[in-house]
């Protein structure tokens, strides 16, 4: 994963609405939710919100489509997965360490 990826990512869930917002959109798998349905489970503004997901948009953590007049937005697993390898490929210098492998999520090909 890039560096400069990485660092968007990073930044981008540090804040609280938005790591709530990417967390609600993991929880609710691939199909994602609808914009309206993020704000009102987080109780945040629409404007609040739409500001949020473009940070996470930004760092490529969430995907937008277009369905009707709604939009609905997912969590990009690949991405995330990239992310929590990117963090632990040098765990304990390769040596075992008690740390277990990151699950498989319900949004990865297998």
């Amino acid at each position: 994963m890039d560096t400069n990826l990485v660092v968007r990512a990073l930044g981008a869930l540090a804040h609280d609405s938005r790591l709530a917002i990417f967390r609600a959109l993991v929880v609710a798998g691939p199909n994602g939710l609808p914009a309206g349905e993020i704000a009102q489970q987080l109780g945040l503004a629409p404007s609040s919100l739409s500001f949020h997901l473009k940070d996470l948009a930004h760092a490529e953590l969430v995907i937008g489509r277009q369905e009707g007049r709604f939009i609905f937005y997912s969590a990009n697993f690949e991405a995330m997965s990239g992310l929590i390898g990117f963090l632990t490929e040098n765990c304990c210098a390769g040596n075992p360490c008690g740390v277990p492998a990151a699950p498989q999520c319900c949004g990865e090909s297998k």
